[in-house]
C-alpha cells in the first residue's frame, strides 16, 4: 500500500471537524424539526452522548430555522456544502492510493464528491434507529448496524473510484472497514460520553475539539486501514481470482487527464 495511513487519518479528521459543525448548522436551518431530532438521536445514540455533550449538541441543530436560514443565505449554504466535499476528495486519494489508480479527473469526479456527501448526510438521519435496531434491541442493532455499514463503504469506494474497480474485489475493503468502525462505534459509547462531559465542564464548549479530534483521528486510522487492507486481502492468489480482482496499474501509467 502506498499510503501514509497516520497522515491521511489525521487529514481526514480534521477535513471531518472542520466541516461537520457548518453542516450542522446548515442541518439547522434547512431542515425539519424531525429530521434534526433525528440526527439529534444518532448522535445519542451511535456516541452515547448524553448529559452537557449532548446538550451542546441539542443546542447546535435546535437553532431557531428562520434566523439560521437568514445567517447564512443560499450562497452561504451552498459554500459550506461544496466545502464539506473535502473528505470526499481526501476519501477518493485514498481509495485510488489503495488500488493504485490514477487520480480521477476534477471534472468527472466533482458530481461523486457532492454524491457521497449528501447520501452521508442522509444516512446520519437514520444511524440512531439502525444502531437501536428499530426498538428490538442492541443485538439487532449491531447486525444492521454492521451491514448498512459494509454496504455505505462498498458503495463509497465504489462511486469514488469512478467504477474502474469492479464491485466484488472492493467487498473485503468494507467489510474490514465496516467491522473496525463497528467496533468503535461500540466502544465510543463507553469512553466518548465521560471524556466530553469532563472536557464541556472544564474548559466550556471549545473542550469538546481534543476529544472529538483524537476520537475522530482513530476513527480514520481504522477506516484508511480497512480501505487499504481490502485492497490487499483481495489481491491475494485464489481470492483475487475469485473476485476477478485487477492487476495493479503499471507504475508509470499515465497520471490525471485534468
Amino acid at each position: 500500500m502506498h499510503i501514509n495511513v497516520l497522515d491521511t487519518a489525521t487529514r481526514l479528521a480534521a477535513q471531518a471537524f472542520l466541516t461537520a459543525i457548518p453542516v450542522l448548522f446548515v442541518l439547522a436551518a434547512l431542515m425539519p424539526q424531525e429530521v434534526r431530532s433525528s440526527v439529534s438521536d444518532s448522535l445519542r445514540t451511535v456516541l452515547g452522548l448524553r448529559g452537557s455533550s449532548l446538550d451542546e449538541v441539542e443546542r447546535v441543530l435546535q437553532t431557531r430555522q428562520t434566523t439560521s436560514a437568514d445567517a447564512f443565505g443560499a450562497v452561504g449554504i451552498v459554500v459550506t456544502l461544496l466545502s464539506a466535499t473535502s473528505c470526499s476528495r481526501i476519501l477518493q486519494r485514498l481509495c485510488e492510493r489503495s488500488w493504485h489508480l490514477p487520480h480521477l479527473a476534477g471534472r468527472l469526479a466533482a458530481w461523486r464528491w457532492l454524491a457521497w456527501l449528501l447520501v452521508w448526510l442522509a444516512a446520519l438521519t437514520v444511524q440512531g434507529r439502525v444502531r437501536a435496531g428499530f426498538g428490538v434491541g442492541d443485538g439487532l442493532g449491531v447486525v444492521l448496524y454492521l451491514i448498512t455499514a459494509t454496504l455505505l463503504w462498498w458503495w463509497t469506494q465504489h462511486l469514488l473510484l469512478g467504477g474502474r474497480v469492479p464491485w466484488l474485489p472492493l467487498l473485503p475493503g468494507a467489510v474490514l472497514t465496516s467491522a473496525a468502525l463497528t467496533a468503535l462505534a461500540s466502544g465510543s459509547r463507553l469512553y466518548i460520553p465521560r471524556s466530553l462531559n469532563r472536557s464541556v465542564t472544564q474548559f466550556g464548549p471549545l473542550g469538546m475539539v481534543f476529544t472529538l479530534l483524537s476520537w475522530l483521528i482513530v476513527m480514520f486510522t481504522a477506516l484508511t486501514l480497512g480501505i487499504g487492507g481490502g485492497y490487499v486481502v483481495a489481491s491475494q492468489g485464489r481470492l483475487a481470482r475469485l473476485l476477478g480482482t485487477p492487476n495493479p496499474a503499471p507504475a508509470n501509467e499515465a497520471a490525471d487527464k485534468e
